[in-house]
């Protein structure tokens, strides 16, 4: 069997799981997925947590210590989800040595309540690093106007980022913009720039499903013809716009100190409309210094049936912007899909984490000891 994994690695796509669980990390399941199926890093979200501690696999002991210490439920929370971020970081830490600090990361996202307040965000981010205490971390902060600041920040204190929630152009742009600045903030701290590293993390399949919808309604030729074109076209344009920024003078002169680039992530990646091929944003999105943050199983699917053949981004930016011009045409507003995106993202993270509160207050309640 053809081995499309170790090719999208050799194209330099690093293969990231989208998904941690206790279950996962003590069952060796994790460490088989770095060794046989090319997986190099690993990302959470507050929806991943949400559903692994509402599982209950594996968590019980650590909830129950915790009940009889009469900690808050934030607190709790915070307590389980960064073990499972340092107990990956762990497993994951002969790829971080390997690859030079470039991968075997694990990523944990800040408060999702906090995405609109920037020195909540971060102060969060600052609690995590130190909470996590592995070099192999990334802290996600979310791409909002708030976030942007909080990014120069945190970078600028030497703290390693996944910038999350990316949906236009526009704000890419201003995400890298942030990144850049923050490492003139290293700088100027005398800090090794050699020792930062980011992932902008761009939101594929989420824009098809709200550009489809649009289309659908319209239902002319003219619509169905862009339908499923929209993300992959949204995500080769950010490319380009990494491909300028990263060539720039200012970024020339950081280089030169130093820094490393920060690498276009495409997250959101599992398919979510069954007309299309479920490899779709594996296949169409290879492309050199990138990352593919996975689902499992879109891992599968890539490992089963994925189509790569060489770079699919450069190259294409012509009729990638045609394809988001055609939209306009249509009077599908792309400033107004991705606004709402971001609006969107923000609040099904806060759904989650109100959602694993309520989960983990209810579970805190039932294994606290008897008093007596």
């Amino acid at each position: 069997m053809t081995d499309a994994l170790k090719r999208l690695s050799d194209e330099g796509v690093a293969i990231w799981l989208d998904d941690l669980s206790r279950k996962r990390i003590t069952s060796g399941n994790l460490a088989e997925l770095i060794d046989q199926q090319h997986v190099v890093g690993v990302t959470t979200n507050p929806t991943i947590f949400q559903k692994a501690i509402s599982s209950g696999d594996g968590y019980e002991q650590q909830v129950a210590d915790l009940a009889a210490r009469k900690v808050t439920v934030e607190e709790a929370i915070r307590m389980i989800t960064t073990a499972d971020v340092r107990d990956a970081a762990d497993i994951l830490r002969p790829v971080f040595d390997a690859t030079d600090g470039q991968d075997g990361r694990v990523s944990i996202e800040v408060d999702p309540r906090l995405a609109h307040r920037t020195r909540a965000t971060i102060a969060e981010a600052k609690q995590l690093a130190w909470l996590v205490d592995r070099p192999n971390t990334l802290i996600k902060i979310p791409a909002t106007k708030a976030g942007l600041p909080a990014i120069t920040e945190v970078i600028g204190n030497g703290i390693s980022v996944n910038v999350t929630l990316i949906f236009s152009l526009e704000r890419y742009r201003e995400v890298m913009d942030a990144y850049l600045a923050g490492l003139e903030k290293a700088s100027e701290k005398g800090l090794d720039l050699s020792k930062i590293r980011s992932v902008a993390s761009f939101f594929v399949s989420r824009v098809d499903t709200e550009v489809d919808k649009r289309l659908d309604t319209l239902g002319t030729p003219e619509a169905k013809a862009l339908r499923g074109r929209a993300a992959v076209a949204n995500a080769r344009l950010a490319y380009q716009a990494y491909e300028e920024v990263f060539s720039s003078d200012r970024w020339q002169a950081l280089e030169k100190a130093g820094a490393r680039k920060q690498r276009p992530l495409w997250a959101s990646t599992g398919v979510k409309d069954p007309a299309y091929k479920d490899t779709l944003y594996v296949d169409e999105l290879v492309a050199p210094n990138t990352v593919n943050t996975m689902p499992e199983a879109t891992l599968v699917a890539t490992e089963s049936h994925g189509s790569i053949s060489g770079d699919t981004v450069r190259g294409t930016y012509e009729q990638a912007r045609a394809d988001l011009d055609g939209l306009e045409k249509l009077g599908i507003s792309y400033d107004d899909v991705v606004q709402i995106l971001e609006d969107e993202g923000v609040e099904k993270f806060e759904t989650s984490w109100n959602d694993l509160l309520a989960s983990t207050e209810a579970e805190l309640k039932r294994l606290a000891p008897s008093e007596g």
